[in-house]
């Protein structure tokens, strides 16, 4: 069997492993779970490092004495780490166990000005993330958000740099939004949203408003302003006049609208990553970006939820196809959510289509030759999550005598807990693991299943966004097999 048929497993660590205080706070027990994984041949874990802790104490103030430490025991464990650039709080989305803040410097300027937020078109802040529209603007003790975010990498590189060249730090994904995914805070819990709720449009603070009224203008419709007929978060798409069938967001201006609400953060991603790119230039390490798997109301006509998330995707138009044509400009990796989710599971009433999903955004990624990776979006220790996840790993098989057709560069598996760890979890778990490498047994060097690990090479010229747009043409996905032909022991 070809070396090439391996695919690696991470598994994210605990949220708070490092406290919102920045102090390591039981690596006894840590030290004793990573033993574990690792003997159970998992190739590595994945750590947010939250801006939240580390500029905590005021501007350019970094301290990453508490991350040094656990990337020590990472590393002396003989595990591989994943980590993710974290901008944005930590509470209020599904399964935050604990909260940690933006800076509280960050969170003063809010105070006077909570436009720096994103916010509903009820006026609603959500505090998770900076809004896009002060990614140019100097309002944080004379940076830019784009700015802060660049100061926070460069740091992490002065002072990780041991381990970046050590080869410890395989993958850096870049924060982009609430989660850590380029996306819009169109669904939060902390505002009541319920599942499957279409969510909400969150570009009503005075700076995106001002943004698309210059846009409108330039386009010749002064006159025309931002939704106000997009429903609440937990309506359903017929219950809106813009989402309902023959709606608004089928008539020009909707689609006006739709084309730069989505644009935006396309262009958003873009310039970040492009900071990232700079700060890690010449690392062996890819960068990664993660993108959200909205699966509910993606078999309705309108795709209300993915549209107020940000992906203006339709029947008739791809949104993922750009946004993976942009981070093929960086070199970085799509890292798609939902792996394990499979349609039959989903209540009818939310017009919900995960596998499809997957296959739309994994082929979009592969199309343009990027490496897709993913995680699941729910905790499952169940055979039948763990099959469809291999499943969309190689959704052709194995191939015994050389690489698979199509094979993911990885999965990142949601999260390490004493639920895991119990003795039936954890032996199905196991099994995965097994079987996510192709029954091939332990390779350390990710240059035998993934390709040479080459630094980091600067960013190809930007893309006009005319240009990436010409990527939204609907391209049918690649075939998957009925189920995998390496399923796990139930």
């Amino acid at each position: 069997m070809s070396e090439k048929n391996y695919a690696p497993v991470y598994v994210m660590l605990q949220l708070g492993v490092v406290t919102v205080d920045n102090v390591f706070q039981d690596p006894e027990s840590l030290e004793k779970q990573l033993k574990e994984l690792r003997a159970a041949s998992v190739d590595g874990v994945m750590v947010d490092v939250w801006w939240g802790i580390i500029e905590s104490k005021g501007p350019k103030q970094y301290n990453w004495s508490a991350y040094r430490s656990l990337f020590q025991l990472v590393q002396k464990c003989g595990l591989k780490l994943q980590v993710v650039m974290s901008f944005h709080q930590c509470g209020g989305n599904v399964g935050d166990a604990v909260t940690i803040p933006l800076p509280h410097w960050v969170l003063a300027v809010g105070e006077s000005d909570p436009d720096i937020f994103y916010t509903n078109r009820s006026c609603n802040r959500d505090k998770e993330y900076l809004t896009s529209g002060v990614d140019n603007l100097p309002l944080f003790q004379g940076r830019t958000a784009v700015q802060i975010y660049s100061d926070y990498m460069k740091s992490f590189r002065e002072n990780m740099t041991d381990f970046l060249n050590a080869g410890l730090i395989t993958d850096i994904e870049v924060g982009l939004g609430p989660a850590g995914e380029m996306r819009y805070p169109s669904y939060p819990e902390s505002q009541g949203w319920v599942f499957p709720g279409i969510g909400e449009f969150q570009c009503y603070d005075k700076y995106l408003k001002a943004e698309f009224k210059e846009a409108a203008t330039r386009a010749g419709h002064p006159d025309w302003d931002l939704p106000n007929d997009a429903g609440e978060y937990n309506n359903t798409p017929d219950q809106t006049d813009f989402f309902k069938s023959k709606g608004t967001y089928l008539t020009q201006k909707g689609k006006f609208f739709l084309t730069w609400y989505s644009n935006k953060l396309i262009i958003h991603a873009d310039q970040i990553l492009e900071e990232a790119n700079r700060a890690f230039l010449g690392c062996k390490v890819k960068l990664a970006a993660k993108i959200s798997g909205v699966h509910w109301w993606y078999t309705d006509d309108s795709h209300a939820a993915e549209l107020t998330a940000g992906y203006y995707n339709l029947g008739d138009r791809d949104g993922y196809r750009p946004i993976a044509k942009m981070l093929d400009r960086h070199y970085a990796i799509l890292c798609f959510t939902c792996l394990e989710m499979r349609n039959s599971e989903q209540s009818s009433d939310a017009k919900s289509g995960p596998e499809e999903l997957v296959k739309q955004v994994l082929s979009d990624g592969w199309r343009e030759k990027i490496e897709v990776a993913g995680e699941n979006a729910l905790a499952r220790y169940d055979s039948t999550a763990y099959n469809q996840i291999l499943l969309n790993v190689r959704p052709n098989g194995v191939n015994k005598n050389g690489p698979p057709k199509l094979k993911m560069y990885g999965v990142t598996y949601l999260r390490l807990s004493d639920d895991l760890l119990t003795d039936d979890n954890f032996t199905i778990f196991k099994s995965f693991v097994k079987k996510m490498h192709a029954d091939l047994g332990y390779i350390a060097d990710p240059s035998k299943y993934n390709g040479p690990v080459i630094p980091l090479k600067h960013s190809k010229p930007k893309i006009p966004i005319e240009v990436l747009l010409k990527a939204t043409a609907p391209t049918e996905p690649f075939p998957w097999d009925k189920e995998t032909d390496k399923k796990v022991d139930a």
